[in-house]
């Protein structure tokens, strides 16, 4: 569903790739199903999605957008 959205505008290319970050922390990442994973493993997916996000360019153009403006910028 990402997908149409994306493709009927009502989100950016960079918000798909965020929502699909967000979506694979919140199901534990790549494990089997089944598995049980700690507080500590899914602060880890966190950690690193926030890291790659950080590093970004249009992450930083939002940060930015927002620090400026006070409007979130959608890129």
């Amino acid at each position: 569903s990402l997908v149409n959205m994306r493709d009927g505008g009502f989100i950016s290319d960079h918000d798909q790739h965020i929502a699909t970050l967000i979506a694979e922390i919140v199901c534990g990442g790549d494990v089997d199903a089944g598995t049980l994973v700690t507080e500590e493993y899914l602060m880890a997916l966190e950690r690193k999605a926030f890291c790659a996000l950080i590093e970004h360019p249009k992450t930083q153009e939002r940060i930015l957008g927002m620090l400026n403006t006070g409007k979130p910028l959608r890129n």
